[in-house]
């Protein structure tokens, strides 16, 4: 599919989604934010897509945030208005059950570490870079990040991190859990995709309702939780492979996964 300021490939039930603005270190204008939000829509509600992994072109930066500079030469003037998903498309008010791997090729900063924090599993380069930088040009990370990050790390460390606007390397977000693995930059992608394949060896209905059912039960007391049922169990629970999984075990086969 065609777009100006982004790659979009589907193969083998993987979406493939590539910020293209490496000339500016993939930082995100109006345009872009559009774009995005039209690509994660479409992987949202495509059914012969299962797993989506995020990515930025080049190798100096997966996302460097809002286009800054974009902004000010353009202050003033009439502009599209921003997507309901928020920043990239999927930082705010965009529900999707499917797994996404962000694979952190450098710098992911403000708006970039946010997208990246609304993903499911991070894969970082071992040069990749992380931060929330906002407070030192004026501004906040409303997209997210102040919520997202101190729901991910320890409190103290989040905090540090966004009152100071520091940066922090790979292997400091692998030590305090905001990245699943550090490789190096030419194993990036490939090792996002054995991820993406350990997913596409499970059951693609019982993914989204173990990610749904995670993702909403965090807010709640423990009890709560456990008593919740959500649209992705029911599907769960009344689809032809809640019957093909036991099947293909007792059969010492692999199973034959339909997501319906």
């Amino acid at each position: 599919m065609a777009y100006q300021y982004a790659l979009y490939e589907k193969k083998d039930r993987i979406a493939y989604i590539t910020i293209n603005r490496p000339e500016v270190m993939n930082a995100l204008h109006i345009h872009a934010h559009i774009e995005l939000a039209e690509i994660w829509n479409d992987f949202r509600d495509d059914p012969e897509v299962w797993v989506a992994i995020i990515t930025g072109a080049g190798e100096k930066a997966f996302s460097a945030g809002n286009d800054l500079k974009y902004t000010a030469q353009h202050a003033g003037e009439p502009q599209p208005q921003m997507p309901a998903g928020g920043f990239g498309g999927i930082t705010n008010h965009f529900e999707c059950w499917k797994p996404i791997i962000a694979a952190v090729n450098g710098y992911a900063l403000g708006g970039g570490l946010e997208i990246v924090l609304a993903c499911d599993i991070v894969i970082a380069a071992e040069h990749a870079r992380l931060g929330l930088p906002e407070p030192t040009v004026g501004l906040m990370a409303g997209a997210g990040g102040v919520h997202r990050l101190p729901r991910q790390v320890p409190l103290k460390v989040a905090m540090g991190m966004i009152l100071t606007g520091r940066h922090i390397t790979a292997q400091e977000a692998y030590r305090i859990g905001l990245v699943n693995e550090v490789v190096p930059s030419s194993e990036l992608i490939p090792t996002a995709e054995r991820w993406a394949q350990d997913i596409l060896r499970c059951a693609p209905l019982s993914v989204r309702a173990s990610k749904e059912l995670a993702m909403k039960g965090l807010d709640l007391p423990l009890i709560a939780a456990l008593n919740i049922s959500t649209p992705e169990r029911q599907k769960m629970f009344a689809s032809e492979d809640v019957i093909e999984g036991p099947r293909a075990f007792s059969e010492k086969r692999p199973p034959q996964w339909k997501g319906r």
